[in-house]
């Protein structure tokens, strides 16, 4: 098959937040299997240019509209290991994505509304013809308006479209103005069955708009599907999901285990697998002589998370707390996305600047979470609601207990010490159903003991998260059956 992915991410050349790593693992998974993959991307100031030895400029240049005017657009590529990617740049003097920053534009609705019309010009221009464009998130889900109403009656008529919802807390709500922008007509479209969001007069739903018009549509986990259909967690949405009920599923999202391994981890002290586990000892003692902690006898307890309402930052608080009082260290990596949240955690920084036991480093450090991944017992996960989630896939990679709040992909994927249904070879973490203090001191309460007083079944636990398969293997071939059910239809 020809795929072709538009996104506004892909790791390691742009990367917000989990999406990036979604789009380069399942391009090399799907790429790996034989099949023709190209992806579309904007061509951001902030890409990361030296991981692209082979970025040039094509020759071909394409025309987009932008309200009553057409922009010309240049079309730049390269390859990212291994992935043929493509890159337009607006020529434009709104300068949509030389703005030093991905996301978080007073005009992002604009920005990729015109990157969505561009990217079908491009794959229009230049003669291909994709069996599955697969869109994501909010940023295209004017794609599939787009094919539908735009280009019905061109080559492309005949791609199939499949629409992953990464997380609906970010939908693209704007005014019928963007849809001007990319010449569609508002009137037609913003209709309660089409784009008209649920709670706003007028309001254009741009994620609204990919689940209507495209040929399937997935997320990333069983259970987020069955949350936002069924819970608040849709976020206004449930209803419009209902109604497509037959064309949407969960799919789980993988792990690039080329990256994150700790048997091959380039960026870790210490090297180890499940048959030299207590290897791991050495980089437990190598990130404490790192952040300045005293090498003592005690687990350590570690957050490695964006600091914002939906990770539950006040339950990350609590655990802190409640760790340094119970016999742990505690150490957190985080990046706060909001002025208050930060003054918050520098408050909390200050506080335990001299403590042995604890340590706050508030930024994003690639390598520091790899050595943080690699060297703490357990991480805490408490999150609000969670799509799929990284954080306690990488962290069973590396032997290090995940302690979750049971919702999204963490409940598809953390099966409880004490309490899962499933055998105890594949129980693999501890879990927690309250979003509340005494859920989260439940589950890292049960955790600590059995570090403490049953060391031999912590270590069996290490064992059973480290041997847990999340590759992107089978992931990558559920959406390999639901491309061919839609070019079989």
């Amino acid at each position: 098959m020809h795929i072709v992915l538009i996104s506004p991410e892909c790791a390691p050349i742009v990367k917000v937040g989990g999406l990036g790593d979604f789009i380069q693992g399942l391009a090399k998974e799907l790429q790996h299997n034989g099949h023709q993959v190209e992806l579309i991307l904007p061509k951001y100031d902030t890409l990361r240019y030296d991981l692209m030895p082979d970025f040039h400029k094509l020759e071909e240049q394409i025309w987009s509209p932008c309200y009553e005017e057409y922009l010309p657009c240049d079309i730049y590529a390269g390859s990212v290991e291994g992935l043929h990617c493509f890159f337009i740049e607006p020529q434009s003097p709104h300068q949509f994505f030389d703005r030093g920053a991905v996301y978080g534009q007073p005009d992002d609705a604009e920005r990729f509304a015109f990157f969505s019309r561009a990217s079908l010009e491009f794959l229009l221009k230049t003669g291909r013809q994709p069996d599955i464009l697969h869109c994501h998130d909010w940023q295209t889900g004017l794609i599939p308006v787009l094919l539908y109403e735009v280009f019905q009656d061109t080559p492309l008529h005949h791609a199939r479209l499949c629409y992953t919802l990464h997380n609906l807390g970010h939908q693209g709500v704007t005014g019928d103005y963007v849809l001007r922008l990319v010449g569609l007509e508002p009137a037609s479209l913003i209709t309660p069955e089409r784009l008209a969001h649920h709670d706003n007069a007028g309001g254009v739903n741009l994620l609204k708009g990919g689940i209507v018009y495209s040929n399937f549509v997935t997320t990333v986990s069983p259970h987020y599907a069955w949350e936002i259909q069924n819970t608040e967690l849709g976020m206004g949405l449930q209803s419009t999901l209902l109604t497509h009920r037959d064309k949407f599923g969960g799919v789980l999202n993988g792990l690039d285990y080329s990256v994150w391994n700790p048997d091959t981890d380039p960026l870790i002290p210490h090297t180890y697998n499940h048959e030299r586990l207590n290897e791991k000892m050495h980089n437990t003692r190598a990130l404490r002589e790192r952040l300045g902690l005293q090498d003592v006898h005690q687990p350590v307890v570690s957050v490695v998370s964006r600091l914002d309402g939906q990770k539950g930052v006040d339950l990350m608080i609590h655990a802190l707390r409640f760790a340094l009082a119970n016999h742990a260290q505690f150490v957190l990596l985080g990046a706060a996305m909001d002025e208050g949240t930060q003054q918050t955690f520098e408050a909390l920084q200050q506080e335990f600047a001299t403590s042995a036991d604890c340590r706050l480093v508030l930024e994003h450090n690639e390598t520091l979470a790899h050595w943080v991944y690699a060297g703490a017992d357990m991480i805490i996960i408490p999150s609000v609601y969670e799509p799929c989630g990284l954080t306690q896939l990488i962290a069973m990679q590396y032997g290090t207990i995940p302690i979750v709040r049971h919702t999204g992909g963490l409940a598809d994927t953390v099966f409880d010490a004490n309490y899962a249904e499933q055998a105890f070879e594949h129980r693999n973490g501890y879990t927690f159903n309250d979003s509340t203090a005494d859920g989260v001191e439940s589950g890292l309460r049960r955790a600590l003991g059995l570090w403490h007083e049953y060391p031999d079944y912590f270590r069996q636990l290490r064992l059973n998260a480290m041997n847990s398969d999340h590759s992107w293997n089978a992931s990558a071939q559920h959406y390999v059956n639901i491309y061919k059910h839609l070019l079989n239809k």
